[in-house]
């Protein structure tokens, strides 16, 4: 079954990339500017919306009073845990890490649409124990590997990158392959996202 979904988020190209994942299971993807009036156009259609504030929740809240009501899968970008319980109790569907890979986030939204809650075990386990839960931590990036991502992020390719590090481009993408499976992602566009999130690329 095709849906209409709209993706809300203040970055183009994580916009862009969660339409290409979500089109790839055959949604109709949009990029709204008024998601409210987008909701009450498209009656039935899923809402995949980033949280990065006690604001967004309450869009959340406001989309999911609207009868009908839409889909709302939350994506909070920080502190997952508590905004993922708020989103929940606002009555969002399911919740999605804004950082997770683009398998999680398209298994999330086909669970989702098949009736299905979603949500990471640190949001189950604040919701039923009132505890975040432990989980456990990625090595973060050497300063070298940021730098790379950072390259990567003002459009640099892989080859000119192992030539100013020393490298051939095979042993490049392996070591790019390396670093995102050490941070837990799975493409260079989510290991950017992720970068940017972090603050890796601050200083």
């Amino acid at each position: 079954m095709t849906v209409h979904v709209a993706v809300v988020d203040p970055l183009p190209v994580f916009r862009r990339g969660v339409a290409t994942a979500v089109s790839a299971l055959g949604h109709l993807v949009e990029e709204p500017q008024d998601i409210e009036a987008w909701a009450r156009a498209r009656p039935g259609g899923m809402v995949l919306l980033t949280l990065d504030s006690a604001a967004d929740v309450d869009r959340v809240a406001a989309l999911c009073r609207m009868r009908p009501r839409p889909l709302v899968v939350a994506l909070p970008s920080s502190d997952v845990s508590s905004l993922g319980v708020r989103a929940l109790q606002a009555g969002a569907r399911s919740v999605v890490a804004r950082a997770a890979t683009v398998p999680a986030l398209q298994r999330a939204v086909s669970a989702t649409l098949d009736g299905e809650a979603v949500m990471p075990v640190g949001v189950a386990d604040l919701l039923l124990t009132g505890r975040p839960a432990r989980l456990p931590r990625r090595p973060a990036p050497t300063a070298q590997q940021v730098a790379w991502l950072l390259e990567l992020s003002r459009g640099r390719t892989v080859a000119s990158l192992a030539a100013e590090a020393g490298y051939s481009e095979r042993a490049m993408y392996r070591l790019l392959q390396a670093l995102y499976q050490q941070i837990g992602v799975s493409t260079r566009l989510e290991a950017i996202m992720l970068g940017r999130e972090a603050g890796w690329f601050d200083g």
